[in-house]
């Protein structure tokens, strides 16, 4: 009888390790091929948890149109019947969480049984439908937005937005609609239409990026109209102005053969048009600077490297979100020319580049390097030439407290007048007016202790906190003014409240900044309310 009952036991164990599935280099290894696909598409609160469960939330959840199977189908690079990639399960995973109407998206195996997995995609919808209603200040300066916007139109994943937008440069009264999947596709479509103050700025793309590592071509393009007031600063304040229209058009095409023993090589030719007009504003109120003409037209072909190394973590840009990290080796360089006779007003070779390289582990100790640089060569003369340099230190502490810092440095050489290198209160020196300096190079260094707390108030929005310091200095005269201060810093505190419901998905700042230089004219204490993507 104890026989008997025990090879039952030994059989019944059995049968449930066999369902059970194992990791996913053993189902790499074991050429295990996809079965079913099941969607797991959770609503914005969980009314299985009691501190969930409310009128309010019920009420919510029964308002809220789920994000609707086509659309997280059609982002998934496996379908059943495939050889199971923990590459591809990953990758799929990425590009999921890239939408801001899902708060988080997993996908796991949940059974495999003779040679077949089966697979579980696990995804949250946040709040999309949302009066779009913020004030920022920064840099002594206030910014307004009142509208309307909804980032995952009846579950299709599409945006639209009205908004009417006030700030130190303009009101702006516009319309964006966005699909990242046209017509199921790859291609990405985005239409803005804004009537301004100064003048208006209207955009239109249609592009098929290389939406993931192994994708074999791309296409796309943009046009850009825009007309606008804008102005040169001295220590924070407007003082000197011009009218600046834009005419932009490019188209390209890309190809690769996909990713090749972790390595992706991709070629990209096209054309460009960017013509720049400047003239003297309509109702002048301060004096006329006025920067020269540009016409450039060109063709231009690129590559860019990649290689695949991503990895996962929680509580370093985001709190309690999973963020994704690139830590390869990324390079890319892009040439054109500028030619006349394609109706150019100018001869010029076009350059751009940059990399980008990750060291250590978000585990523990993680360092990302970037520099990237760009302009043109005209008979032989480097113009508006930047050169730009970003390391960004990350030190995990414990699961609520991070050490991070970096620095980020930017060489110019014989910018245009329109292209100034700036700094301030909006360019992340928190202590002082926004583009209180003006240059042709500038530093700035950060340093930060970040906190993230267990306080989750109303299951809302999650809080966190920093004590920050920052420096920075600009180099180079400003054409229309000053010579600049030299070092300035600032020391301060703040909270970070990043919402958990809602597809705004923009962390509010709260900051309270001491400048320690600069001129009498500064305030000695900077309240900052900021929306970032971030810490």
């Amino acid at each position: 009888m104890r026989l008997g009952v025990f090879a039952l036991a030994t059989i019944f164990s059995t049968t449930i390790l066999a369902d059970e599935p194992p990791d996913s280099n053993t189902l790499d290894q074991d050429a295990a091929v996809i079965g079913e696909i099941t969607l797991e598409r959770l609503t914005i609160f969980d009314l299985s948890n009691p501190d969930e469960n409310n009128w309010l939330y019920r009420l919510a959840n029964r308002l809220h149109i789920v994000t609707q199977d086509k659309v997280i189908r059609k982002q998934l690079l496996f379908r059943t019947g495939d050889a199971y990639s923990s590459r591809l399960i990953d990758e799929s995973a990425r590009i999921l969480r890239q939408n801001r109407y899902l708060f988080d998206a997993e996908i796991r195996p949940t059974r495999y049984e003779n040679g077949t997995v089966d697979l579980t995609v696990v995804t949250r919808d946040v709040w999309t439908l949302n009066p779009d209603i913020s004030v920022t200040r920064s840099g002594g300066e206030n910014r307004t937005k009142v509208g309307l916007e909804d980032t995952n139109l009846l579950g299709r994943g599409q945006l639209f937005r009205v908004a009417r937008t006030e700030n130190v440069d303009r009101t702006s009264k516009s319309f964006e609609f966005a699909d990242d999947h046209l017509g199921r596709s790859w291609v990405s479509a985005f239409l803005k239409i804004a009537d301004n103050s100064d003048g208006k700025s209207n955009v239109l793309s249609a592009i098929r990026p290389f939406y993931a590592l192994d994708t074999r071509w791309s296409a796309g393009g943009r046009i850009v109209d825009d007309d606008r007031r804008s102005a040169l600063y001295v220590l924070g304040n407007e003082a000197a102005e011009y009218q600046h229209e834009r005419d932009y058009l490019s188209a390209f095409g890309g190809w690769s053969k996909g990713l090749q023993q972790g390595w992706v090589r991709r070629w990209t030719a096209g054309i460009v048009h960017d013509e720049n007009r400047f003239s003297p504003v309509l109702n002048p109120t301060l004096p006329a600077a006025i920067p020269a003409d540009r016409k450039l037209v060109y063709a231009f072909l690129g590559l860019e490297v990649v290689q695949d190394q991503f990895e996962t973590a929680r509580n370093r840009d985001q709190i309690g979100k999973t963020e994704d990290f690139y830590l390869g080796s990324r390079l890319s360089a892009s040439l054109g020319w500028s030619d006349e006779s394609l109706g150019a007003d100018r001869e010029a070779l076009m350059f751009s580049a940059r990399a980008s390289r990750g060291f250590g582990s978000l585990d523990k100790t993680a360092l990302l390097l970037s520099m990237s640089t760009n302009g043109r060569l005209e008979s032989g003369q480097a113009k508006n030439t930047h050169l730009t340099a970003n390391a960004r230190y990350y030190r995990t502490q414990s699961d609520k407290r991070l050490f991070f810092a970096t620095i980020a440095a930017t060489a110019g050489h014989s910018l245009d007048l329109d292209n100034p290198v700036q700094l301030g209160g909006d360019s992340g020196l928190r202590g002082y007016p926004l583009r209180y300096q003006s240059g042709d190079s500038k530093m700035l260094v950060t340093v930060e202790q970040r906190y993230f707390t267990d306080w989750y108030p109303f299951r809302l929005v999650r809080i966190g906190g920093a004590v920050f310091a920052d420096a920075g200095r600009v180099w180079g005269r400003n054409p229309v003014g000053s010579e600049p201060y030299g070092w300035l810093s600032n020391v301060g505190f703040g909270l970070r409240f990043a919402p958990t419901r809602s597809s705004a998905a923009k962390m509010i700042h709260l900051d309270v900044a001491f400048p320690l230089g600069g001129d009498n004219s500064i305030d000695s204490v900077q309240i900052l309310l900021e929306s970032k993507r971030g810490f």
